[in-house]
């Protein structure tokens, strides 16, 4: 549609996510490119975004609202690419959570309390005590992750965050260019470039320690 040739063409390229000191236009510039959607467009976007971006999470919400919102709104998306990066991300964050709650010792899944959502839930913990819970197969990350946290390195963990998520986008960009997955696209794209030019080792270390420790309900810093 003209809207979506008008603005991606608008739109700089971001590069290469490591490689960049700087996202290619502000934030400002990006917000006020973006009024050429319209109200529907607008508000799917701040939808999918209240869902997968951290910093969108509101604080009241609670983990069992979150996992209601998110199983509607994944039945209400009928799109194929927007419903595969949805469900990437609500993986991703499963399994981190896991991970994490495993590591800081606990022996077992939470019991009687909603701690992750999608369709590994289950398989996860009946397989909690195996490295990668049986996943390594269909997530072969989770076993470098797993690692990473065994040796305390945060920062890499977070680095591997990044790197998953990119890679992620780029194989969902393929064949969208001027429509809007490749809205949604490049603004996850542009905020995983503007975090990383923003990166602080040691502000990344003690953040992801305090979000992930909480779980889903308090993942704050994310659109991508």
């Amino acid at each position: 549609m003209p809207k979506y040739v008008t603005l991606m063409s608008s739109l700089p390229p971001l590069g290469q996510l490591f490689g960049s000191t700087q996202t290619p236009l502000s934030r400002l510039k990006l917000e006020n490119r973006l009024k050429l959607l319209d109200a529907k467009d607008t508000e799917r976007l701040n939808r999918i975004a209240n869902l997968i971006a951290w910093s969108q999470q509101p604080k009241e919400r609670t983990d069992s609202q979150f996992v209601a919102d998110a199983n509607r709104l994944l039945v209400e998306i009928q799109n194929p690419t927007l419903q595969g990066i949805i469900t990437f991300r609500l993986d991703l964050r499963t399994i981190l959570v896991a991970l994490r709650r495993r590591h800081r010792g606990e022996t077992a899944p939470p019991v009687g309390q909603p701690w992750g959502v999608g369709r590994w839930v289950n398989y996860i913990q009946q397989n909690w005590t195996e490295a990668g819970f049986g996943l390594e197969g269909m997530f072969p990350w989770v076993l470098e992750a797993n690692r990473l946290l065994k040796a305390d390195d945060s920062v890499a963990v977070e680095r591997l965050l990044f790197e998953l998520n990119w890679k992620m986008l780029d194989r969902f960009g393929t064949g969208h260019y001027f429509d809007f997955e490749a809205v949604v696209i490049y603004l996850m794209r542009w905020s995983l470039v503007d975090r990383w030019t923003r990166y602080d080792g040691k502000v990344a270390v003690k953040r992801f320690g305090e979000l992930v420790d909480e779980g889903i309900e308090k993942f704050t810093d994310v659109f991508a």
